[in-house]
């Protein structure tokens, strides 16, 4: 079997000449590298994973180390640009998605940099795919705006009547009630148009984050049927709503906020250059150059001394300071010194050591084992009614 064969990705492998041609829903797999494709921008060093939200950080656990990192990084750099950059924020949401496609979050963000750079066909795709990974039904409104945008209201009006929206939040029931108005619109039902927009949500004595747009909304839908005079009286509601909100939220951010200004990089900046042998510092052994902080300071250990430089003392010399002390088997056995004891005379009276007679001295007998003077008791013995202890 050839290397060729041996392959484990179907894309390196060459078609056979005598093999019958695939069918084309099989061809749609193949997708050779393209040398045009669009490399990854680039990310500044400021910004690292850390910088992501924890739940998004969370979803990115099943890809390895290093491709998590640099997907949630991107990542980073979609929040980072939402509002200052759209479309630079939508390729690091296609850069982060050919890291990691099967990523719900990844998905949901390609659709929504799509949708606010108003590409609706990848916007629409994008969304589909998150919806069916999650089931969630939050990004219909976008859905519909996106069959809006290619000319398919109708499509977008049947999707919206699939959605229970009594199971949805308040501010996604408002965004779909505002999608399902404008598609009216579109079709011309400007009546049905204004029933849409009255929900529950359409109430002026409360004011709620989402009522400004909801507010907005109703007033150009009167303006538009002519009713000119109730739709003075919405949009002045729409914009005192605008201000107490955009007074409610300076409230909630008094503290001070330091701000960083962060430089986007750009592949200009990087001139990619050879490295010659001329460019390496080149040092002659030996030399005399300065000495620098953290060198090891030069020691007469670190040369090699001749032999006739080492001074050389023999065996027995007398010990100067600094010898080793002396090790055990330098020292005398005592077991072949001469030992020192008395032996009793035969008069049983005690005499001290003579050192002349110690050398001729008979050694002193041993008991063997079991054996015990006559004058000791064994242990246990009684004493006076008593057990010896």
């Amino acid at each position: 079997m050839s290397d060729q064969d041996r392959s484990r990705n179907h894309r390196d492998r060459k078609p056979k000449l005598d093999a019958p041609e695939r069918p084309s829903w099989q061809q749609r797999v193949d997708r050779p590298a393209s040398a045009d494709k669009p490399k990854s921008p680039l990310i500044p060093h400021e910004i690292q994973p850390e910088d992501l939200d924890m739940g998004v950080r969370v979803q990115l656990k099943t890809l390895s180390a290093e491709n998590a990192e640099m997907t949630a990084r991107h990542l980073a750099m979609v929040a980072y640009l939402a509002e200052q950059d759209p479309e630079l924020a939508h390729r690091h949401a296609q850069a982060a998605a050919s890291r990691a496609g099967r990523i719900p979050v990844v998905r949901e963000t390609v659709g929504i940099t799509a949708y606010f750079v108003e590409d609706w066909a990848l916007s629409l795709r994008e969304l589909l795919a998150h919806r069916r990974m999650t089931n969630s039904n939050d990004h219909v409104p976008m859905m519909i705006d996106c069959e809006r945008g290619l000319g398919r209201p109708q499509r977008g009006l049947e999707l919206g009547r699939t959605i229970d929206r009594a199971a949805l939040s308040a501010e996604v029931r408002v965004s779909l009630a505002i999608a399902m108005s404008g598609a009216r619109l579109d079709l011309g039902q400007n009546e049905t148009a204004l029933v849409e927009l009255e929900i529950k949500e359409l109430n002026p004595n409360s004011v709620f984050d989402y009522s400004p747009r909801l507010f907005w909304a109703y007033a150009d839908t009167l303006e538009v049927l002519g009713r000119e005079a109730d739709a003075a009286k919405w949009a002045d509601l729409a914009a005192r709503a605008d201000k107490a909100i955009a007074q409610k939220n300076a409230s909630e951010f008094e503290e001070l906020a330091v701000l960083e200004e962060i430089e986007i990089p750009k592949a200009s900046d990087f001139v990619r250059r050879e490295r010659t042998d001329d460019d390496r510092p080149r040092r002659t052994f030996g030399s005399d150059r300065p000495a620098r902080d953290g060198d090891r300071p030069r020691r007469d250990g670190d040369r090699p001394r001749p032999a006739g430089d080492r001074p050389q003392r023999s065996f027995g010399a007398p010990k100067r300071d600094g010898d080793r002390p002396a090790r055990d088997s330098d020292r005398p056995n005592r077991d072949s010194a001469p030992r020192k004891y008395s032996e009793p005379r035969a008069d049983s009276t005690p005499v001290a050591s003579d050192p002349a007679t110690t050398l001729d001295a008979p050694k002193k007998p041993q008991l063997d084992f079991g054996d015990s003077p006559a004058d000791r008791k064994p242990r246990g013995d009684k004493k006076d009614g008593k057990r010896g202890r």
